[in-house]
């Protein structure tokens, strides 16, 4: 078949888009990780004299970069529509979130929608793959503190013992607040053959839209960060909430992220932003802690219950367009997330303007040393 010049001119513009917002891309990281990584070690005289200081400054810092990586999508026209409980009511609570995960653009509409919810960014800690740890990224995380988690049955037991000794010994040292992880274990084209022969072998839901989760992630967290009163745990095991003053892990935030025709959007997309403008759907439901267990058998079916409602809130979505109304309310409620175009246009500005003066800087020094 023919092309058209229109289609031509179409493709072209698509193709030159996308090389621009690249080279975009390219500068933006090229300026703001290494200015991230050098203020922090101008910073490090603070950390000896105040650490609580140093942390605060750093989580302002990263809250900017993944302000940065959000505004990449949102000036592509990715936007986000929020459904179910508000969470910005429990935003200064300690809480788990419990992600579903279909593919790398999850990472990134969890970077945009939570931008505005309070101090949530720059405290917050993210459990992802231990790929990411050699991305570019991957320093980034590293100095604030994310879990880089090994997937495999050979690396299951030891990933949950340095999980328990890395919440104990950063998470409230560096004051963190929400805990983020993907239960699954996976991308779904890459869980769901082996998580419904799983569930036929066992009797268990056969989902579509998202793999059974897995539970010993989950179950380090709880049983690491939530307070003793909470659920009867020994008041022995955690003694850096005593030191702390905290109330410990409070709430469990479930969230389930849906994409227009079950067509997610991965960090290619995001980047280049070749896909046209799209709206992607994500539903919160908050449950206090004090109503999740602990035991593994009842912990187990409990997020079996989770994502089994996750499947039911996919399907309608898929069938609707819309999520369905939380247990209890007549009329689903939507809520169009926004950010600042002057705001991002201010990080991208400073953190183009840091990387000018560090330039500047080693280049003076270089000079006076030779």
């Amino acid at each position: 078949m023919a092309v058209t010049l229109e289609q031509a001119r179409r493709v072209g513009y698509t193709c030159l888009k996308a090389l621009l917002r690249f080279a975009f891309m390219v500068a933006n990281n090229l300026v703001a990780i290494p200015s991230f990584v050098l203020y922090l070690i101008m910073l490090q005289p603070l950390r000896m004299l105040d650490s609580e200081s140093f942390w605060y400054i750093e989580g302002i810092l990263f809250k900017w970069l993944l302000a940065m990586v959000a505004s990449w999508g949102w000036w592509a026209g990715y936007t986000v529509v929020e459904w179910g409980d508000d969470v910005k009511a429990v935003s200064e609570d300690e809480a788990m979130v419990l992600v579903n995960h279909q593919a790398t653009g999850d990472v990134c509409t969890l970077m945009m929608c939570l931008q505005d919810k309070g101090t949530v960014v720059r405290q917050m800690m993210w459990l992802m793959d231990h790929i990411f740890k050699y991305t570019n990224f991957g320093i980034v995380s590293l100095i604030h503190g994310d879990f880089f988690i090994r997937q495999g049955r050979a690396h299951r037991d030891q990933q949950l013992v340095l999980l328990k000794e890395h919440l104990e010994k950063y998470y409230r040292s560096r004051n963190r607040k929400w805990i983020v992880l993907f239960p699954e274990g996976g991308f779904l084209r890459k869980r769901r053959e082996t998580s419904q022969e799983f569930a036929k072998k066992n009797n268990l839901p056969f989902l579509k839209h998202v793999p059974l989760p897995r539970l010993g992630a989950t179950q380090v967290i709880l049983k690491t960060l939530v307070a003793p009163q909470e659920n009867g745990t020994p008041a022995g095991r955690d003694a850096v909430i005593k030191e702390s003053k905290s109330k410990g892990l409070q709430w469990v935030i479930d969230t389930t992220i849906a994409y227009p025709r079950g067509e997610p959007i991965d960090i290619q997309t995001w980047i280049l932003g070749y896909r046209p403008p799209t709206v992607t759907h994500v539903h919160y439901r908050i449950f206090p802690v004090k109503d999740v267990p602990t035991e593994p058998e009842a912990l187990t079916h409990w997020l079996y219950q989770r994502f089994t409602e996750k499947e039911d809130l996919l399907t309608h979505f898929y069938e609707t367009g819309a999520f369905p109304p939380l247990p209890g309310e007549t009329k689903a409620v939507s809520r169009e997330m926004t950010l600042s175009n002057l705001w991002l246009v201010g990080i991208q500005s400073l953190a183009f303007l840091s990387g000018g003066m560090w330039y500047c800087l080693f280049r003076y020094f270089y000079h006076c040393l030779f």
